[in-house]
């Protein structure tokens, strides 16, 4: 019938229009996130490679990235907002970031320690204090090991064990240097700032 016709023709594209305004909407709620940031827009997802929508996140699909980059890409998102100040936005995507890890397997020392700086960055101390256990239990004198016990302390409030983690990793610097590990190279920056803290310099 001309009739039907006519009105399939005009029922094809109001439909897809009506679904565009509705992804749209979407976006711009931001999923049900508790804040926005506008300061930042990189992408970044949970392990499973589903859209994140939260601070600083216009909800991009970072699915075709390995878990490798996705746990990363998290990482550094939350390193970020710790630098930044945004505690709140490192505490959103902290559980996140900490999955991602998780959906690659048995952790190495590196893992470990990224992990462990996640909970540091984000106020969670009781994490940050186990993942240096467990790297100080295999290797005393680990730095990162070393350098994760210092801020776990730190969180807690005891400068008696931070002071004592302090003095450790002075000791230890030279030789574990020498052993060249990547995890150190990877982490140069941050091994430095602790041992100019328990140098008595600046942080």
């Amino acid at each position: 019938m001309p009739g039907a016709r006519r009105a399939l023709v005009w029922m094809v594209p109001g439909i897809a229009i009506l679904a565009l305004v509705a992804f749209l909407i979407g976006q711009r709620v931001g999923l049900g996130s508790p804040q926005r940031d506008a300061s930042t827009g990189d992408p970044s997802a949970p392990a499973g490679g589903a859209p994140v929508a939260g601070p600083g996140s216009g909800a991009p699909d970072i699915s075709q990235l390995t878990p490798e980059e996705r746990a990363r890409r998290l990482f550094d998102r939350v390193m970020r907002y710790g630098e930044q100040g945004k505690h709140d936005s490192a505490r959103f995507f902290a559980p996140m970031a900490i999955q991602a890890y998780e959906m690659l397997g048995p952790p190495d020392v590196h893992g470990r320690y990224d992990v462990g700086m996640i909970g540091a960055v984000s106020g969670d101390a009781a994490l940050a204090r186990a993942e240096a256990d467990t790297i100080l239990l295999k290797d005393r004198n680990h730095l990162l090991g070393l350098v994760l016990a210092m801020k776990a302390a730190g969180l807690r409030g005891d400068a008696s064990a931070r002071t004592a983690y302090q003095r450790r990793l002075v000791a230890a610097e030279p030789s574990e240097r020498a052993k060249n590990l990547a995890e150190y190279d990877d982490h140069k920056a941050d091994i430095d700032a602790a041992l100019r803290e328990a140098r008595g310099g600046k942080p």
